[in-house]
């Protein structure tokens, strides 16, 4: 790998550190403010709507400039979401502007890859940055959590420049602050990366012809036998997962009575076996192979009821390590046959702004009802039970499809040998 790629790895590592300390940053100052337990949940919401929004325009805009100048505009914009927050802005209104930044800055990242990249360089790269990402998902987890804690915002609080006063006073702003210096880090690496020379002249302006262009893609995509499959598996990961971060949360306040700062471990230990099952699945898992993990994300499912019978620390680790093992086991390889389909059918910039849409998509439906259980007041036993229960059985009915599919094909190829 050369070091543009480096580079690239460093400014995605900073920048994704960030997005997720901020995310518990953002918590806090909610709790601070009293505000109502549903909208916890909707800061997530808040800073992926942008994802959705934008999903046909943002492909053109980062093919319309050298891909390390949008990733800078990008970490700009959040930088200017993050300062909201010092201006007493809501929450949920900066941190969307944060998610605005974001979803500019997402087909940047992986498109530079195959500009700056041999084909056959691009799986271990994509390798390399989900990874990175994940690391960052962990320790901007712990991160923030830390930031937030007692004992971190008193620490940060007493740092003390003579002659200079910062104008910091509470541990919000401290916590912020750490954050926006991650932000600017990422954001003088983005300066570093080296314009790969690659020009898309013909870029598609009209927002219509965009939108339909993308209706298009995302059309081709679903009605793939293959690509249908592995999107649907995708966009439930994606969206459970999200729900499963704020499910954790409640979960460790309410059954494990534990604190803000310390249940944002447990969002680690998750990440943590994601890391594992995604590590392996790749080891073992061939491309040609990637339909046949579709029963873990039933099981998954399954295990995720089990979490109201546990109230002891020392079995939610082992239970939450298994729950993440078993999602990234059977995401992988499902996200590898996706981008496989999506290049063959379409650009690889076209499909990722497709999986990005849909995945999205889930996370913003899922988040809401989410947040309309939690506003009625539900049983959290409950709203667990019924999470659980939903994912094993839409993934039993993605099972069943599949293998419909499967009936399709080998008929079909039968009656094409008989005419011969």
């Amino acid at each position: 790998m050369n070091r543009g790629f480096y580079t690239i790895m460093a400014a995605q590592f900073f920048s994704s550190l960030a997005d997720n300390a901020l995310l518990f940053v953002a918590i806090s100052l909610l709790t601070s403010m009293n505000a109502p337990a549903s909208l916890t949940p909707l800061l997530k919401l808040s800073f992926v709507l942008f994802y959705v929004l934008l999903a046909a325009f943002v492909g053109a805009f980062a093919d319309s400039l050298p891909k390390g100048r949008v990733m800078f505009i990008a970490n700009l914009i959040k930088v200017f979401g993050c300062a909201l927050m010092f201006l007493s802005v809501h929450p949920l209104l900066a941190y969307a502007v944060v998610g605005f930044g974001a979803a500019v800055y997402s087909p940047a990242k992986y498109g530079i890859l195959t500009e700056l990249l041999p084909p056959e360089k691009l799986v271990p790269a994509n390798g390399w940055i989900e990874g990175l990402t994940v690391m960052s998902i962990i320790f901007g987890t712990v991160l923030g959590g830390t930031l937030v804690s007692t004992h971190g915002s008193a620490w940060l609080l007493s740092f003390d420049i003579p002659g200079f006063e910062s104008g910091i006073d509470t541990g919000a702003e401290a916590a912020m602050s750490v954050v926006v210096v991650i932000y600017v880090l990422a954001t003088l690496f983005n300066l570093r990366i080296p314009d790969t020379g690659a020009r898309y002249e013909h870029q598609e302006r009209n927002p219509a012809k965009l939108i339909a262009d993308f209706a298009n893609c995302s059309a081709t995509l679903w009605r793939d036998k293959l690509g249908q499959i592995s999107l649907a598996v995708t966009t439930l990961f994606w969206g459970a997962g999200a729900t499963l971060q704020f499910i954790v949360l409640k979960w460790a306040e309410r059954s494990l009575h534990m604190p803000l700062d310390k249940a944002t471990n447990l969002i680690g230990v998750v990440a943590i076996g994601v890391a594992l099952g995604a590590v392996m699945a790749a080891r073992i898992i061939p491309l040609r192979k990637s339909l046949t993990v579709i029963p873990l994300g039933i099981i998954m499912g399954l295990v995720v009821c089990s979490m109201v019978f546990v109230t002891s620390v020392n079995f939610a680790y082992p239970l939450l390590t298994l729950i993440g093992f078993l999602s990234g086991f059977f995401v992988v390889p499902m996200n590898a046959l996706l981008q496989h389909r999506g290049h063959v059918l379409m650009s690889a910039g076209h499909s990722i702004a497709v999986q990005n849409f849909n995945e999205n998509l889930s996370i913003l439906t899922m988040l809401a009802l989410y947040a309309i259980m939690i506003t009625l007041n539900l049983d959290l036993d409950i709203i667990v039970v019924m999470f659980g229960l939903s994912v094993a059985g839409i993934m039993y009915f993605i099972g069943r499809k599949h293998a419909a599919n499967q009936r399709e094909h080998d008929s079909l190829a039968l009656i094409g040998e008989h005419k011969h």
